[in-house]
């Protein structure tokens, strides 16, 4: 074999440490294991030998002589004194175009039947994000190609944007209008603790064919391993600072980041962290800002990053929601009451925020923006005397301005999923409707 052929095939060599670190299993508690005699690091790779072969599991901490490891895969066939032996390194994410248009599960196995990832580089899953003063500024528009977004919540390459909704609401639908229009180079979807027939559905019928071409889908179902489902989020992350190393605009949707926490909360309770807010643990709230960090600029590339935040009730001050929140360069809340109107996308536009909006669009454009939200707010404001028909046209010489606007507004809010609308076409439409002349407030 030449020395080219063999340099295809060498990422995929397993290395063995030049001396053989080898613990037994002695505990077995829920999907908690205990070793004794394996020394080893935090994060480290190692494999339990097991009635139907080797299980791989992760070192996530120390109790006394003991080494306490978390499983990657199920632990069927673990037995009391099974042999436990140390990589010597930890779990290494497979890296390159080889994984454009495939599927992958949380460890970034092949799941959609079309063979091994042979030309498939490997990097380290955990990485340091970009060091600070080495990010460019933000100053790109990215455009979604969905109108409520581009129009009055204005995005940039390499901005972190959280996506914040009940159940039932169409994040979703949403989330694949934004995947097959935006403007990016690589897309990579994360599926976190999503159900398993969601995986294909949204594969086939969100993403589509030609958006796959040039994306990269992760997933790690509800059924999978919390230590799984959170190396599926650094996975798809690991995947996407590959393809910013290289100078391309990366697109990077995580659903969700809400059940990211919670397979961490599954895990750092299985280790021997004490619970705090709802149950989650300290190291929650430092393993977000971690995560979140690697995405934006760097000076080759960006990544935009769509983390979806599922707020359970509706409660936007879930612990989980508020720290990412403070975390992210804006939110898009979706609003139940608009699904529920018929109203899609169901954008809140009063709710929603990007806070890169004033540096990546023009000052026409943010006046007839704000202007918008004004004649919106105002009319949220009248809304209930409006509804009960206690309100007097007349009155207020504005809001009667709004009401005659108003099925213009909505037709500009509303967008089919099907529906394309190019950026330019969409502000003249803004510019338009909001420069009209228009009468003044009474005093």
């Amino acid at each position: 074999m030449s020395g080219l052929q063999l340099a295809r095939y060498r990422p995929r060599i397993p290395t063995e440490p030049a001396l053989r670190r080898e613990g037994r299993i002695r505990r077995l508690v829920g999907m908690t294991l205990e070793a004794e005699g394996l020394p080893g690091e935090i994060g480290e790779l190692c494999f339990v030998q097991g009635a139907h072969g080797k299980v791989p599991v992760e070192i996530v901490g120390f109790h006394g002589e003991r080494t306490t490891l978390l499983p990657l895969e199920r632990l069927d066939g673990i037995a009391d004194g099974a042999a436990v032996v140390a990589t010597g390194g930890p779990f290494c994410a497979p890296v390159g175009d080889a994984l454009l248009g495939r599927v992958l599960d949380g460890l970034g196995r092949p799941l959609d039947g079309k063979g091994e990832l042979v030309e498939a580089g490997r990097r380290p899953l955990l990485a340091p994000p970009p060091d600070a003063m080495s990010r460019p500024s933000i100053a790109q528009r990215f455009e979604t190609g969905v109108r409520s977004i581009d129009l009055l919540n204005t995005l940039g390459e390499g901005q972190r944007v959280g996506i914040f909704a009940g159940s039932g609401v169409g994040k979703s639908t949403l989330l694949g209008k934004i995947l097959r229009e935006a403007k990016a180079d690589v897309t990579v979807l994360a599926l976190i603790g999503e159900r398993n027939r969601e995986v294909r559905d949204f594969v086939d019928k969100q993403l589509g064919a030609a958006g796959l071409r040039r994306a990269v889908v992760v997933a790690s179902t509800s059924d999978r391993p919390a230590l799984q489902r959170l190396k599926a989020a650094h996975l798809a992350a690991t995947i996407a600072d590959h393809f910013r190393d290289e100078g391309k605009r990366v697109l990077l949707v995580m659903d969700s980041a809400t059940r990211f926490a919670m397979a961490l909360r599954e895990a750092g309770l299985a280790a021997g962290e004490p619970p705090t807010t709802r149950g989650y643990p300290p190291s929650l709230f430092a393993e977000l800002p971690r995560l979140v960090e690697r995405f934006g600029t760097s000076a080759k590339g960006s990544i935009t990053a769509l983390l979806t935040v599922l707020v359970e009730g509706d409660d936007m001050n879930d612990p989980v929601a508020d720290c990412l929140r403070g975390l992210l360069d804006g939110h898009l809340v979706l609003s139940r009451a608009l699904a529920e109107r018929g109203h899609y996308p169901p954008i809140d536009p009063l709710k929603s925020l990007s806070r890169l909006m004033d540096q990546v669009s023009g000052a026409r454009h943010q006046a007839a923006a704000q202007k918008l939200r004004h004649w919106l707010a105002l009319y949220e404001d009248h809304r209930d005397l409006i509804e009960i028909g206690a309100y007097r046209r007349g009155t207020e010489p504005l809001l009667d301005k709004v009401l005659e606007k108003l099925p213009q507004i909505h037709a500009l809010l509303r967008q089919a999923p099907e529906e394309r609308a190019p950026f330019d076409a969409a502000l003249a439409a803004l510019v338009a409707l909001t420069e009209q002349p228009e009468a003044r407030s009474a005093p």
